[in-house]
């Protein structure tokens, strides 16, 4: 089974592809998208839109354009976005998010959980950055170090000690870059086990419910083991903030 197909499946109950709970995904986008009534907006990472697509509900004048190599997950967002009416409002490219070239700048930029994309968290900055218009936003979420990583956490999540560092350090090395934050939000613990256990388990209600599809052992092996990287490796020495940036 293939790594985005697991990804989907196991995103079924929790679309936001990031710890982060429905609450805080609208109370991000209301900061984001609040300063001004019409706007544009670009995900670079889409998946199946979930960001954007609760963006352009809320806000009836707004457009979006996403980006993603899932073709699955842009159906997905294709398919929500018209069932929400927000249909005619969003762009979706199947395409490298480091290929995509816009004609128009954004308002506002989003990269959240899909820093890997852009091979980190000041690269993916620096991409945000060519698609951004004068005074527009850049959301961008990514994981820090919550407390000093033992080796059964970085063998759980397949890291290394400097692929992250702590809280003041990464938000130093943002504001180094010629950043501003205009706020930052840290996922809570409860966040965190809602994300991991709905990740987990719908991966694992999908299997036991297709009991003879050829790829059902694989994802409830893969269910089980990302349960135990996650509860007896990484659970509390990961975190994940989202920041809401301006340039200086």
């Amino acid at each position: 089974m293939d790594r985005q197909t697991i990804s989907r499946l196991a995103h079924a109950h929790h679309p936001i592809a990031a710890p982060i709970a429905d609450e805080s995904v609208a109370g991000l986008l209301a900061r984001a998208t609040g300063h001004t009534e019409t706007g544009r907006a670009l995900d670079l990472g889409c998946g199946e839109g979930g960001w954007l697509i609760r963006a352009l509900a809320a806000r009836p004048r707004w457009q979006a354009v996403g980006v993603d190599l899932d073709a699955a997950a842009l159906t997905r967002a294709r398919e929500v976005a018209l069932a929400l009416g927000v249909e005619r409002r969003i762009g979706l490219h199947h395409l490298d998010a480091q290929e995509f070239k816009a004609v128009e700048p954004f308002d506002l930029v989003l990269n959240v959980g899909a820093t890997h994309a852009f091979g980190g968290l000041l690269p993916t900055l620096a991409a945000a950055r060519e698609h951004l218009a004068p005074g527009g936003l850049v959301m961008v979420g990514e994981g820090f170090w919550e407390r000093e990583p033992g080796q059964a956490a970085l063998d759980g999540l397949g890291a290394e000690r400097d692929d992250f560092a702590d809280l003041a350090t990464t938000t130093d090395r943002v504001i180094a870059d010629g950043w501003t934050p205009v706020y930052g939000y840290v996922s809570s613990i409860q966040e965190w086990d809602d994300y991991e256990f709905s990740w987990t388990g719908s991966l694992a209600a999908w299997a036991l419910d297709h009991p003879d599809h050829p790829d059902a052992a694989a994802a409830r092996e893969a269910a089980d083991r990302h349960r135990a990287e996650w509860l007896h490796g990484y659970r509390g020495t990961l975190g994940f903030v989202t920041y809401l940036l301006r340039r200086d």
